[in-house]
C-alpha cells in the first residue's frame, strides 16, 4: 500500500451497557427477543486520526478513556456505517476493536459484560501477515489507501448465549419418503444448571419436531428441501428453530430465547458435477461486491435490495463474496430468495513468495475460522474459498494451501471447499487439495489482446486440461474485460 496511513479512532457516548457474545460453537445474529434487546448504534461518531510515527500514540495516551473531544482536536462527524476513507477528504485508517481484536469486518463480537464506553480504534495498513497481505511503502506522491470501514455496532442485552454448530442436513430413506435431518448443538453461558427446549416450526408455524438437550438430532417426515433459485417451484424453503432456555442464576431464574431460520438441503460434488439435494446445480451467477458511492462498503438496504432484484432480473442462482466475508443480512437475504454463495475470506493478494509464512498461514486459518463459524448455519452457504488468486504455481504456496484447506474442511466437514486459480493447470500446486476448481480467464485481455476469435478455443482447451488432470467439477469464476471501445489492454 503507498501514501500514508493513520490509525482512525471514532466514539460514541455516554456510557453504554455491553455485554459478550464470545461463543466457542459459533456466532449469532444478534435477534430481538422476550429476552434478548438489540440496539443499534448507527448516527453520527465523532472521530480523530492518529498520524503518530508509529500509530500508537492513541493507544499510549488511553484515548478511550474519556470523551475523544477531551483527547486532543477531532476531525468532525463521521456516519456509521461507512467507509470513512470515501467520506473524508484527507483522512486514512482500517480495522480492529478496543474491546476486542478483530481483523476483517462483520465477524467481530463485543465483550465482556461492563459498562463502558464505545470507542473503536480502526487501522488499515496491510502487512505481508495481514490477511490480505501487502506491503508497506511511503511516498511523496498523492495518498493512496486501502478501503478502510465502520459498520456497524450494537449492543443486545441477554445473559446466556447459544448456537448452533452443525448444519441441516437431509436423508433421503426410501424413494417415496424423504425425511429431513436437522442436527443441532448448543453452548449455554453463563450457568451450568438449566433447562433447553428445542422445536423445529415449519413456515406456517406448525411445529414439526422437538426435542431437549443441548445436541440432538430432530426428524422431520416429508421434509420440504431448500432449494436455489429457478431449480423447484418453491425454492428458498425455511423452517425456523426456536430454542428456550431456563437457566438458574444466583439471582434466581433466568430465561433466554432465540429463533434460528434453518433450511434442510444436502451438497455433494462428483467428478464433474455439483450436486444440491442429489441434483446437478449449475452456478449461474456473479462476483458480488459490497459498495455504493458515498457510502463506500457500508451495509446499504436499498443497494441490497437492488442487487437481488437485478440478480432474479439476470436469472442468476449464485454468487461469490468477492473477495470478504459480508454482512450477514446478504446471507439472510439469499437463504430467503434461494440465491446459492459461494463465501470467500479475505485471502486476496497473495502474489509474493514472502506473503506465504507461518504468521500468515496462523491469521488465514484463525480468518476461515471465523467465517465458519459465523456463516455455517446458512443454507445458501453451498461452498469455502480460502483465497482468490493467491500465486499458487509457488512450491511453498501449495503447502500454504493445503493447511488452509484441510483447517476449514476439519472446521465444516459438510462443505466442498475451494480457492480461485489464475495459475495454469500444470503448475498450480494447491488445485490437488480442492473440491472444486474455479477459474478466473481474462482471454483476449490480459493476454492475446483483442483476440476475440481465440476465446472458444482457448476455453475448450482449458477445461479440458483442468478436468483431465484433476478430474474435479469446473467453474468460470471470473471472465471479461474493459468495456472501452478500441481499447485493448
Amino acid at each position: 500500500m503507498a501514501g500514508r496511513t493513520a490509525v482512525a479512532w471514532a466514539a460514541l457516548g455516554p456510557l453504554l451497557w455491553v455485554c459478550a457474545l464470545a461463543l466457542q460453537g459459533g456466532m449469532l445474529y444478534p435477534r430481538e427477543s422476550p429476552s434478548r434487546e438489540r440496539k443499534e448504534l448507527d448516527g453520527l461518531w465523532s472521530f480523530r486520526a492518529d498520524f503518530s510515527d508509529n500509530r500508537r500514540r492513541g493507544f499510549e495516551e488511553q484515548w478511550y478513556r474519556r470523551p475523544l473531544r477531551e483527547s486532543g482536536p477531532t476531525a468532525g462527524d463521521m456516519p456509521v456505517p461507512s467507509s470513512f476513507t470515501d467520506i473524508s477528504q484527507d483522512l486514512a485508517g482500517g480495522n480492529g476493536v478496543n474491546t476486542l481484536e478483530a481483523d476483517i469486518s462483520h465477524l467481530s463480537e463485543v465483550g465482556p459484560c461492563l459498562p463502558l464506553r464505545i470507542t473503536v480504534a480502526i487501522n488499515n495498513t496491510l502487512t505481508p501477515t495481514t490477511c490480505h497481505p501487502g506491503t508497506i511503502q511511503y511516498l511523496t506522491t498523492p495518498s493512496k489507501w486501502n478501503s478502510s470501514l465502520l459498520h456497524w455496532l450494537l449492543v443486545q442485552n441477554t445473559v446466556v448465549d447459544f448456537s448452533t454448530t452443525r448444519d441441516p442436513a437431509v436423508c433421503p430413506c426410501s424413494l417415496l419418503f424423504l425425511a429431513g435431518l436437522v442436527n443441532y448443538q448448543i453452548s449455554v453461558k453463563g450457568s451450568n444448571l438449566f433447562e433447553l427446549e428445542v422445536r423445529l416450526l415449519d413456515a406456517e408455524n406448525k411445529l414439526m419436531a422437538n426435542g431437549t438437550g443441548t445436541q440432538g438430532q430432530l426428524k422431520v417426515p416429508g421434509a420440504s428441501l431448500w432449494w436455489p433459485y429457478l431449480m423447484h417451484e418453491r425454492p428458498a424453503y425455511l423452517y425456523s428453530l426456536e430454542v428456550r432456555l431456563t437457566a438458574q442464576m444466583s439471582p434466581g431464574p433466568v430465561s433466554d430465547f432465540y429463533t434460528l431460520p434453518v433450511g434442510i438441503r444436502t451438497v455433494a460434488v462428483t467428478e464433474s458435477q455439483f450436486l444440491i439435494n442429489g441434483k446437478p446445480f449449475y452456478f449461474h451467477g456473479v462476483n458480488k461486491h459490497e459498495d455504493a458511492d458515498i457510502r463506500g462498503k457500508g451495509f446499504d438496504w436499498p443497494l441490497l435490495v437492488k442487487d437481488f432484484n437485478l440478480l432474479r432480473w439476470l436469472g442468476a442462482n449464485a454468487f461469490r463474496t468477492s473477495h470478504y466475508p459480508y454482512a450477514e443480512e446478504v446471507l439472510q437475504m439469499c437463504d430467503r430468495y434461494g440465491i446459492v454463495v459461494i463465501d470467500e475470506c479475505p485471502g486476496v493478494g497473495l502474489a509474493l513468495p514472502q506473503f506465504f509464512n507461518n504468521v500468515s498461514l496462523q491469521n488465514h486459518m484463525r480468518m476461515m475460522g471465523e467465517v465458519v463459524r459465523r456463516d455455517k448455519n446458512h443454507p445458501a452457504v453451498v461452498m469455502w474459498s480460502v483465497a482468490n488468486e493467491p500465486a499458487s504455481h509457488l512450491e511453498s504456496a501449495g503447502y500454504y494451501l493445503k493447511m488452509v484447506i484441510a483447517h476449514t474442511k476439519a472446521l465444516d466437514p459438510s462443505r466442498p471447499v475451494t480457492f480461485v486459480t489464475r495459475s495454469n493447470y500444470t503448475a498450480d500446486k494447491g488445485a490437488p487439495y480442492v473440491d472444486v476448481i474455479c477459474v478466473n480467464s481474462y482471454y483476449s485481455w490480459y493476454n492475446d489482446f483483442g483476440h476475440l476469435e481465440l476465446i472458444q478455443r482457448q476455453l475448450t482447451t482449458q477445461f479440458e486440461n483442468w478436468h483431465k488432470m484433476y478430474q474435479k467439477p469446473i467453474i468460470q469464476s471470473e471472465y471479461g474485460a474493459e468495456t472501452i471501445v478500441g481499447f485493448h489492454h
